[in-house]
């Protein structure tokens, strides 16, 4: 049996584990320090053109437009220095530019799908070709980021896209028995309207906790016990911070889109059907013509496999690619291989591509 002089120092130093873990999980961690210059910006939209050398940018003549998704925020892509996509391009040579899309308030909730890839997108685009001074760009859409893009490149072939890069993107929704969130957003459980007519956008928070709950004890107990199991490894704990960091920091959806979202893609199923309207007119992948390069995270949860297959046969692309890699939805691009494993293989694909003719 422990004597007293022993149990206080057993329960001091697990007060003083405590503390530092609670100053851990309730502290932001510095993210998103690669210096950046915003060259445009629309309502709350924002483009932002990343620091380089003249020398090093003319390495690679075709710049990089980087699409995240819209209810999430994009600092994913350069978390934090040494685990940052946008610092490894820069090192590599390219002129990188990233799209933020903001947080929409409540006088944003019509914005929709088609505001976003005929809009904003165009607009942002034009200016970076102006910033870049080439009339030709690449683009990586990741996500929901990755409709946006697709819907672009099929209703704009003609105005400078080389190279498309989708990253767990969501467009065939056919597979039911493999999408849950189709199954929890289906209309006899799910009152779309009402929740719309509630809040207006649809709440980060609630995107977040449906997220989170298709793996309820790996997200809520698991994620806190690694934590704690690591509190004296640095570079876990942060890693671990960083990526709570942007986990927790969730924005709204605006309402137009994400009824689009729930009515034509998750229960109608339009795009992959070129039957998705925007604008009046059909968005018909067929018209995709550029460099195409598709990521697929093999365990991926929050986009399956299935859902990003099929636009392999759906577009005319002539040089296309289809990469499959171990790893979830956001750890193949921030986790902690992913500077050994899907950024060389993005590089690789994407500088054989970006050079002058």
């Amino acid at each position: 049996m422990p004597d007293a002089g022993s149990l206080v120092e057993e329960l001091a130093a697990f007060e003083d584990r405590m503390r530092r873990f609670n100053r851990i999980v309730t502290t932001k961690a510095p993210i998103a320090q690669t210096p950046k210059t915003q060259v445009w910006a629309l309502n709350k939209a924002k483009l932002y053109r990343y620091d380089s050398t003249a020398e090093s940018r003319n390495r690679h003549r075709i710049p990089l437009l980087l699409v995240f998704a819209i209810m999430n925020r994009p600092y994913i892509l350069d978390l934090r220095p040494g685990n940052s996509f946008v610092e490894f391009m820069l090192d590599r040579g390219y002129d990188v530019y990233l799209l933020d899309w903001g947080t929409p308030g409540f006088e944003d909730r019509n914005i929709r799908f088609d505001d976003y890839a005929l809009d904003y997108l165009p607009r942002a685009i034009r200016k970076l070709k102006q910033v870049s001074g080439c009339s030709e760009f690449s683009m990586l859409g990741w996500c929901i980021g990755a409709i946006i893009t697709t819907i672009y490149a099929a209703m704009r072939p003609a105005e400078g896209l080389r190279n498309l890069l989708l990253l767990t993107a969501p467009l065939d929704f056919t597979d039911r028995q493999s999408l849950t969130f189709a199954k929890w957003t289906d209309e006899r459980y799910f009152d779309l309207e009402k929740v719309l007519d509630t809040y207006g956008n649809m709440p980060g928070e609630m995107i977040d906790y449906g997220a989170k709950s298709l793996k309820p004890i790996e997200n809520w107990v698991g994620n806190y016990c690694k934590l704690w199991d690591n509190l004296d490894d640095s570079r876990v704990v942060t890693s671990w911070q960083a990526m709570h960091t942007w986990v927790t920091d969730n924005i709204p959806m605006t309402g137009a889109a994400y009824r689009q979202l729930i009515q034509d893609f998750y229960r109608d199923n339009l795009l992959i059907q070129n039957r998705l309207k925007i604008r009046d007119e059909f968005v018909d992948m067929r018209r995709i013509q550029a460099n195409l390069l598709t990521v697929i995270a093999e365990g991926d949860h929050i986009t399956p496999p299935c859902q990003s297959e099929a636009i392999m046969t759906k577009v005319s692309s002539k040089d296309k690619q289809l990469y499959r890699i171990p790893g979830g939805h956001i750890g193949i691009m921030a986790g902690s291989a992913a500077h050994r494993t899907t950024w060389p293989h993005i590089e690789t694909w994407l500088g054989e591509r970006s050079r002058g003719n």
